[in-house]
């Protein structure tokens, strides 16, 4: 008999090569055609196990996807599995967002001139049919990355039955007196010609004319009798010249201090704390630095000398006041024959400017609610399309307004009226908002449009409240239970909360869910009416929103409609659809609450989404489900951050630094991007390169390389038949049960806390530390040359296969493609897959402190000889570490008494733990530990070589150890 065959060598068909790019699809197959997903589902709910809902946030169903995506897929992914395995019902409905802008404008690019001939119908289908297409795209990506879900029967913003309950959810709204139209300013992109919401609405660098202008004054209000009668201007600051042929006033702040100010053109108003930049911007001249001129002169002139050093000409100030003085004070346009009103405002400030703002109610926010507190008009001489109307006068209708700035900055010096030193506008780069789709800066415009009141006191679950306040009570609740993750995301959304307006509903364009609300034709009174919505809903139950574009307005209105002003009963019909950021916010209804998914529960346990959605869907979710249901959709919210670049920089196809999404799926498999998620703090920004990949795929090969192992031994194992007891186990066996314990707690806890970079370099260190380096390492000489049944070997297999086992069903939720590759193979495998396993349960009794205590002492001890070892081998004075003899000297008692403790408790397996030939424990009175190496002089065997005395005593076996004679001769034997 060869020897060889006498060896119990590794052997399994579990590959070396993870080949992850060529076998990932076929898993993926085999889960779909196998209805994992529904296994998972129904096997919880047989048990009768309680439900953990993750509501999937729509993304948006245009174009690939992109390494956001995967990022926030597989996270969804990680806590479904996790919380799956972990014992619960845990479904998980993909959803897509499917109306709006982008799409429409794919679709008008495909159509190209023959969308003139389409009615709004047949453009809408064409609409549909593209969305549709995206989806299919987006679902094979997804779910080539190993998520499971309910992929045949997603969630669609633009399903029938989604639709409907879009126009219920409004219909709500409108019932409790939310919902009203108004003309006022919003966020306005005159390239796409809609509406922004504020989640639609990015910020961007942008390059804008900087201008001081001065209004001379026709009535002086309450200010001091020495400036009466005398020619006075305010000044004014601006970055927008085009809103000047809006301007209806000016805000001044009653608690600010201003000063009159002789300038050489005349005396102007300006607040005290900006008198100095003014000065350097509009009459450098006039500045004197500290030190310089007459003290007399200058005495009391240190106006903001805190902000900079410059001082004032005392002399030339006129007058002090406080901002109340301008009560009553008016001016007159400078380009138009206009006399308007300087009001009082608490936004006028001293951050930058003069503190006198210029008011143009059309175009601002601040300057709208002034404009509706004081009775202005709301005045807005730009269409749609960003260009001056007839109304602006000055001969600018047709021009675009930015390009219009610089003629209006002309026009204001050829007044008179520009300030600016140089005679023409300063350039400033700043923030400015930009629209989120086409990169565009837009504008402040004011239009009619529809709005959901955030502030209008209504009857919410039997309180009077309003939508705002309850959005805020609600994020006070949960974030007092902990549900916001990371921690600070409550103070970020309760910001955006506080501080957003009124939520402009209404979006120009044709793709979307249609505001169901008809006008008179005799006043154009709008018919707002829950009962005439709800009717609605239902036909659009049947054929989906189309029907408000096809069918006529006598079939979409219920009986009997009339105009609540005048009883008429002829009606028109509502152009403008929904902001698609209602439709989305709108999900928990259309979709946790729908008897379409019975396994999904509102509220949701968890949203989960890019930090952006907290003034995204987050915060729509959350309007709409107090606003109709006085609470919030969800118990928790996770945020992670953006995909950025090895170095922390934006990723740009431009830059090159963008990772393809399709190439990292060929070269490094979806595996290793799963674990680039794992292994990242989603907290920040996640990083991504290539670099890191490769490093990843490094960490990867550790852990499939110790699944590997344990595999490799376990060919001819049987849990049922060959496992020993937990008491027959030698001390290495315990402590490696002992660890692996401490390491299930410690991921366990890591998964509850949504912590899965810790679940990853927990295990990476199991494995290359603790059961490589360490376990695998002694094992070999155990596994290898024991006897197949003997309880040695079937001790370390009994092991082996606990720690395969359960570390599958632990990295299940992470490395999904290889934790069931592996189960595949696993001897005695009690379910199917691995997702139906459930997670290995908490057995503390199996730590052990001392006994891992002790183990930390032999492993220093280990790692000190291995060093001996090596320079030995290097010096060509040792081959393998089994032909060495040890001798281990300990300072003498007292100095190391536990050191000696342990090595002569585990004495007889020094040997094999330090994989030599043989170790002598010596005491030292030099008190330092050492170690001496020497080769043996005896004999190595043939079969383990081990270097031992008793090699050769066996005449039928001259080359072989007492150990080995028995083992080959109970192998021939059995053979």
């Amino acid at each position: 008999m060869d020897l060889r065959d006498t060896v119990n060598l590794p052997r399994t068909d579990f590959p070396m090569r993870a080949s992850l790019a060529e076998r990932e699809p076929i898993q993926v197959a085999a889960w779909t055609e196998g209805k994992l997903h529904e296994q998972m589902v129904s096997a919880a709910r047989r048990k009768g196990e309680p439900r953990f809902t993750l509501h999937d946030g729509p993304p948006y169903a245009n174009g690939s996807l992109h390494p956001g995506h995967f990022l926030n897929k597989i996270l969804k992914d990680m806590v479904v599995k996790y919380r799956s395995l972990a014992g619960r019902e845990a479904a998980f409905v993909p959803g897509w967002d499917c109306h709006g802008l982008p799409i429409e404008l794919q679709v008008d690019k495909q159509l190209g001139a023959k969308k003139r001939e389409l009615t709004p119908g047949q453009f809408r289908r064409a609409c549909r049919k593209y969305a549709e297409e995206q989806v299919d795209v987006q679902r094979r990506e997804f779910q080539r990355l190993g998520v499971l879900g309910r992929w045949s029967d997603p969630y669609l913003t633009m399903s029938f039955d989604y639709e409907a309950q879009t126009v219920r959810e409004l219909a709500k709204i409108a019932r409790k007196g939310a919902l009203y139209r108004r003309k006022r300013p919003v966020h306005w992109c005159f390239r796409d010609g809609t509406a922004l919401a504020e989640a639609e609405v990015e910020y961007a660098e942008k390059k804008s004319p900087s201008i001081y202008l001065q209004f001379a004054a026709t009535a002086y209000g309450d200010l001091p009798e020495s400036l009466r009668g005398k020619p006075l201007a305010f000044a004014i600051w601006t970055t927008t010249p085009w809103t000047i042929p809006a301007n209806l006033a000016i805000v001044a702040n009653p608690e600010i201090d201003y000063v009159a100010y002789q300038l050489e053109s005349g005396a102007v108003v300006v607040a005290r704390d900006l008198l100095v930049p003014f000065l350097q911007a509009v009459a450098p001249g006039e500045l004197v630095q500290p030190g310089s001129g007459d003290p007399e002169q200058l005495k009391g002139a240190a106006i903001n000398a805190a902000r900079t050093p410059m001082l004032v000409h005392h002399q030339r100030v006129l007058a002090h006041f406080k901002g109340e003085a301008l009560t009553g004070a008016r001016y007159r346009h400078p380009l138009l024959q206009r006399e308007s009103p300087v009001l009082m405002g608490e936004h006028a400030t001293t951050e930058a400017g003069t503190g006198l703002v210029h008011t143009a109610p059309g175009h601002g926010e601040d300057d709208y609610r002034i404009g509706l507190k004081y009775g202005l008009d709301i005045f807005t001489p730009v269409d749609g399309y960003g260009k001056f109307t007839e109304e602006a006068g000055l001969d600018l209708k047709g021009k675009k307004v930015f390009d219009a700035n610089p003629e209006i900055v002309e026009k204001l010096h050829a007044a008179g009226a520009l300030l600016n030193h140089t005679g023409k506008a300063f350039e400033i780069t700043h923030s400015y908002p930009h629209c989120w789709r086409c990169k565009q800066p837009v504008i402040f415009r004011a239009t009619d449009q529809w709005w959901i009141g955030l502030d209008l006191e209504l009857d919410l679950n039997g309180e009077r409240t309003t939508i705002r306040k309850a959005a805020l009570a609600a994020i006070d609740q949960i974030g007092s239970a902990g549900g916001f993750i990371p921690a600070w995301g409550k103070e970020r959304i309760r910001g955006m909360v506080e501080g957003r307006p009124d939520w402009c509903v209404s979006r120009q364009r044709q793709w979307g869910v249609p505001i169901p609300v008809a006008y008179c034709a005799n006043d154009r009174e709008p018919l707002i009416s829950g009962e005439a919505m709800d009717h609605v809903a239902a036909l659009f139950e049947k054929e989906g929103a189309d029907a408000w574009f096809d069918r006529p307005l006598t079939e979409l209105l219920p009986a009997g409609s009339k105009c609540a002003r005048c009883g008429g009963t002829a009606f028109e019909k509502e152009t403008d659809i929904l902001d698609v950021w209602f439709d989305s916010g709108s999900s928990f209804a259309a979709v946790l609450a729908s008897t379409r998914y019975p396994e999904l529960a509102l509220p949701a346990d968890l949203y989960l989404e890019g930090s952006d959605q907290h003034r995204g869907w987050f915060n729509s979710s959350l309007m709409i489900g107090v606003g109709t249901g006085g609470k919030a959709p969800f118990k928790a919210c996770l945020t992670h951050g953006f995909v950025v670049d090895g170095e922390g920089k934006k990723m740009s196809k431009s830059l090159g630094n963008y990772v393809a999404p399709e190439a990292m799926l060929k070269k490094y498999g979806a595996e290793v991007v799963r674990l680039w998620v794992a292994a990242s703090d989603y907290r920040d920004d996640v990083r991504l390169s290539n670099g890191i990949l490769d490093s990843l795929s490094e960490g990867y090969r550790k852990i499939r390389n110790t699944l590997r192992y344990c595999l490799s031994q376990l060919y001819d194992f049987d849990p049922a038949r060959d496992a020993v007891p937990l008491a027959q186990l030698q001390p290495i066996d315990r402590w490696a049960l002992s660890r692996f314990e401490r390491y299930r707690a410690q991921v366990t806890k890591a998964y509850e806390g949504y912590e899965f970079h810790r679940v990853y370099h927990a295990t990476l260190d199991l494995c290359a530390t603790d059961l490589s380096a360490f376990y695998f390492d002694v094992l070999k000489d155990r596994t290898y040359c024991s006897g197949k049944g003997w309880t040695a070997r079937r001790a370390a297999q009994t092991v082996l296969h606990r720690l395969v086992r359960d570390l599958c069903r632990l990295l299940a939720p992470l490395a999904s493609f290889t934790a069931e590759e592996a189960w595949q193979h696993l001897p005695g495998r009690f379910t199917s897959s691995v997702f139906l396993a459930g997670l290995p349960p908490a057995e503390p009794e199996l730590t052990d402190d001392s006994l891992e205590e002790e183990f930390a002492h032999l492993a220093s001890w280990r790692k000190m000889i291995n060093e001996q070892l090596e320079a030995k081998r290097v010096a060509k004075e040792l081959g393998k570490a089994s032909e060495a003899d040890v001798i281990l000297r300990l300072p003498a008692p007292p100095g190391a008494s536990f050191d000696l403790e342990v090595a002569e408790k585990y004495q007889p397996q020094l040997a094999d733990l330090f994989l030599c030939a043989s170790v002598r424990v010596e005491t030292s009175a030099q008190g330092a530990l050492q170690a001496v190496v020497q080769k043996s002089a005896h004999q190595p065997c043939e079969r383990c070589w081990r270097a031992l005395p008793e090699v050769g005593q066996d005449p039928a076996h001259p080359t072989l150890c007492s150990r080995c004679v028995r083992a080959v001769s109970e192998a021939q034997i059995g053979s």
